[in-house]
């Protein structure tokens, strides 16, 4: 009886747990790692040296273009972002896709935009059922992470400056 009752009571808290709590021992620079879609994201954090502040404690938001939504961008544009020379342009691109706090996207359908981290709004709207963040479209949200959440974007964001 014991084994039994003992077998009840994790079923009970294992269907309980959230579908992501795995993943909130894991920072938003480590999950962007582990997923593995994202190796120009974190290869560009890393070269603006922000990779450090994203593994910080937050919380943040980050709409995460992935490694196809980089290949949008025109040929050679990545490249030339991650020479040294351009780190401040690289850093005001990446942190333009960082919202201060938690924004899940049930409270980003309910917003017209969000300020970045870089002091720009982000316009946010919904088609379809779909988050919009100026013209990329969220393909992925709410992978929550111990010190934020992200959302997955299919465009890079540039900010107007």
């Amino acid at each position: 009886m014991k084994a039994a009752s003992f077998a009840l009571i994790l079923g009970v808290l294992a269907s309980a747990m959230p579908v992501n709590a795995g993943s909130q021992k894991q920072d938003i620079v480590d999950i962007a790692v582990s997923a593995g879609t994202f190796t120009t994201l974190v290869a560009a954090l890393q070269a603006a040296g922000l990779a450090d502040t994203l593994k910080g404690k937050g919380p943040f938001t980050v709409f995460a273009p992935t490694d196809e939504a980089f290949k949008k961008l025109p040929a050679g544009t990545v490249e030339s972002l991650l020479k040294p020379e351009n780190k401040e342009k690289l850093r005001a691109i990446l942190l333009y896709h960082v919202v201060a706090g938690d924004v899940t996207a049930a409270q980003a359908m309910k917003l017209s935009s969000a300020k970045t981290v870089n002091g720009q709004e982000l316009k946010l709207s919904v088609h379809g059922g779909t988050v919009m963040v100026n013209d990329a479209r969220v393909v992925k949200a709410d992978i929550v992470a111990s010190n934020g959440v992200i959302h997955v974007i299919d465009t890079v964001l540039i900010p107007n400056n």
